[in-house]
């Protein structure tokens, strides 16, 4: 190992293809959107040189900032939920679970491979009002509950939270078996020393599992938010951004200035802001990490 990282050829030849395809794939397109920002309109068609009047028109932009809002109640939630659900299944599977463990498992995980236009069509079945009732509306009427019968994803106030169950609900079952298998690293003699001295469960999560899980909890958080930020393709599928501008993000506006109202410079603004946002908040939660140790 010593003799293959003292050659720099064989470094070379491990590093340049990855590199060259990250330089292609993320800093090109960055200095280009970088490049574009600075310009109004859509090249060939009334593409002129603004400077920075784009960057001021921004935080001016009421449909931006809605955007903003949305992806800032969005990620706080889904975040949260994906995390904090797929930690307690794990837990579940390790400690409580005594049978048919693997088809629970398969159960939870199944719906990280399924593709995101049937889950939006299942769940748009599951919140239906008309023309019957869905799943979901169905289950309130038969328990008495008929006053809560609604439209949840054709209401500016539950369509948000409706999106956000639905993404919590897919991609649980991804991190439940991150922490799984970090839960089956732990030596069992920590677990079972830790009983002999009297720990109780909540004892034992807040002394030991949870100390030992918590670079793991930063990564699970740090996937999370990257695949909040860039919310598009379940909203697009369950709402198609409504009602209104309810559920529309930062990357689905994005996508309506550059292709829709053919507005590529302003676009190009709107992605820097998303890819600044991931930097920033990645970076941030990385910290509590560093903190820790």
């Amino acid at each position: 190992m010593k003799k293959v990282l003292a050659n720099k050829k064989a470094i070379a030849l491990f590093v340049v293809p990855g590199f060259v395809l990250y330089t292609i794939l993320v800093i090109v397109p960055v200095i280009w959107s970088l490049y574009y920002s600075l310009f109004s309109g859509s090249p060939g068609l009334q593409w002129e040189f603004v400077g920075f009047d784009n960057y001021v028109k921004l935080f001016q932009d009421k449909n931006f900032l809605s955007a903003l809002w949305v992806n800032a109640k969005y990620i706080s939630v889904v975040m949260i939920g994906q995390v904090g659900l797929g930690l307690l299944l794990a837990l579940m599977f390790r400690f409580w679970l005594k049978r048919c463990k693997t088809i629970v498992r398969t159960l939870v995980f199944f719906p990280v491979v399924l593709p995101t236009v049937a889950v939006g069509q299942l769940f748009a079945k599951i919140y239906e009002i008309q023309p019957s009732y869905g799943l979901l509306n169905s289950f309130l009427d038969s328990i008495g509950l008929s006053n809560l019968v609604q439209p949840w994803i054709g209401q500016a106030s539950t369509a948000l939270w409706a999106l956000c169950i639905m993404d919590i609900w897919v991609a649980m079952g991804f991190y439940s078996v991150i922490f799984y298998g970090a839960l089956l690293d732990i030596p069992e003699d920590i677990l079972e020393a830790a009983r002999i001295d009297g720990a109780g469960s909540f004892q034992m999560f807040k002394s030991i599992l949870l100390p030992l899980l918590r670079p793991m909890i930063i990564t699970s958080l740090v996937f999370s938010f990257s695949g909040t930020v860039k919310m598009f393709e379940s909203a697009l599928a369950l709402t198609n951004g409504g009602p209104g501008t309810a559920t529309k993000s930062l990357s689905m506006y994005m996508y309506d200035v550059s292709f829709t109202y053919n507005k590529v410079g302003y676009g190009s603004v709107i992605a820097i802001v998303i890819f600044l946002i991931c930097i920033i908040g990645s970076r941030i939660i990385n910290r509590f990490d560093v903190k820790g140790e």
